[in-house]
């Protein structure tokens, strides 16, 4: 073994100080308890932020295509079916959805406010679980012929509900001699869903692909193909088979690509949260640095005597090592378990604090999430966990080489 029996005898030894020496024990005590709180909170925080992460993506691409065709010059893209049958036959596409989208004005008793137009076929709707699974008032089945689905907070902030007319307004009006008059047409809702964000619950309305193509009057065309792979995080691949089905009929736009811009937000707040955490756990290794300093200049005459009696100079490297060590192994160890133990029962807790404070902790009006999320990361968790062992392990190099360089001759001298 590194350690001999001896040297861990001492070191424990010294981990337990005397009454005189309470003081440096203190200072270990805290740099235990800040090794362990901040391995916990880094944890507890990479494993909820994970979750958030978890919980958009899986709403932006339930609700969204993995990929999305388009036609090659613009404008709407025709021959869509022989299109999206030789993309239902490529490896690792799941489904290709024809889909006509634009923009419309909704109103309703006077009220008007903007929407996204999304038209699709019935069973395809019924096929996509984010929505299907999703309808919290009518039914999926009543989605279809001239019946549409709208968002909950759309219902709710136009004080509609099931059976309800609601018109909407086409960009592109009638030309007559008397100028561009608007073109309307009001349709019943079938369904309202609640996927649980707020843009979509808002502002998205769900059209039958006829209705929609009329609407828009892109006659027998789509604006898109919706494409659903069976592994969305290894896009790169699909996007490679997807952009060699279409050979130049499409163009071919990822999921990536259509939210770079949020998700490379989400991920710069990962990481800068990554950092200031992980400053938590060095100041933490400093504590060490100096309850072990201290301890080598309180625990000078006792290294001149082990010198004396024979100890080696990496011995009594190793006895100090040792001590520190101990502190941040077993405070990185109770971080870990009190990490691991909060993400994984975080809801169970936030309730029972919910409970005794009478507050509401996680507000889903807010965060548009029934619960709080959470998602560990066990990669992430060894490699907290690592980085505080070295960390404690680097804080204990200086000061232990400060104990084996002590001359025994000037420290018996001066005590």
């Amino acid at each position: 073994m590194i350690f001999n029996a001896f040297e861990r005898m001492v070191a424990m030894r010294y981990l337990r100080a005397r009454r005189q020496e309470g003081f440096i024990s203190v200072i270990a005590g805290f740099s235990l308890l800040g090794i362990a709180l901040g391995v916990a909170t880094l944890i507890i925080v990479m494993a909820v932020m994970n979750g958030f992460r978890a919980e958009l993506l899986g709403r932006v691409l339930g609700l969204n295509g993995h990929l999305n065709v388009y036609n090659m010059r613009g404008g709407p893209l025709p021959d869509f079916d022989i299109l999206a049958g030789k993309l239902r036959n490529t490896p690792g596409v799941n489904t290709a959805t024809p889909t006509v989208e634009g923009q419309a004005l909704v109103s309703v008793r006077g009220v008007a406010s903007g929407a996204v137009i999304r038209g699709v076929r019935a069973e395809d709707f019924r096929k996509r679980p984010t929505l299907a699974d999703n309808v919290i008032r009518g039914s999926a089945e009543e989605f279809g012929d001239d019946r549409i689905a709208i968002g909950s907070r759309m219902a709710q902030r136009l004080g509609l509900s099931i059976g309800d007319q609601i018109t909407l307004i086409a960009p592109q009006g009638n030309v007559t001699a008397f100028g561009t008059v608007p073109r309307m047409r009001s349709y019943p809702i079938g369904a309202i869903f609640d996927v649980g964000m707020f843009e979509y619950d808002n502002s998205f309305i769900f059209l039958p692909l006829e209705e929609a193509q009329a609407f828009f009057r892109t006659g027998d065309a789509v604006t898109s193909l919706e494409v659903f792979v069976d592994d969305p995080m290894q896009i790169a691949a699909a996007r490679a088979a997807v952009q060699s089905a279409v050979a130049g009929e499409g163009r071919v736009v990822d999921w990536q690509q259509s939210n770079a811009s949020f998700f490379t937000a989400l991920q710069v707040e990962r990481n800068v949260m990554f950092l200031i955490l992980s400053l938590i756990i060095m100041v933490a290794a400093f504590n060490i640095i100096s309850s072990l300093i201290m301890l080598v200049k309180d625990k000078g005459r006792d290294i001149a005597i082990l010198r004396t009696m024979g100890a080696t100079r990496g011995m009594i490297m190793r006895i100090f090592f040792l001590s520190g060590a101990s502190v941040g192994v077993t405070g990185t160890l109770l971080g870990l378990a009190l990490g691991v133990s909060f993400a994984l029962n975080i809801e169970g807790i936030r309730q029972v604090i919910q409970s005794l404070t009478g507050t509401n902790l996680f507000n889903a009006e807010i965060y548009f999430l029934s619960h709080l999320p959470a998602k560990i990361d066990w990669s992430e968790v060894v490699q907290v966990t690592l980085m505080a062992l070295g960390l404690s392990f680097a804080a204990t190099i200086y000061p232990s080489w400060r104990a084996a360089r002590l001359d025994p001759v000037e420290a018996l001298r001066y005590e």
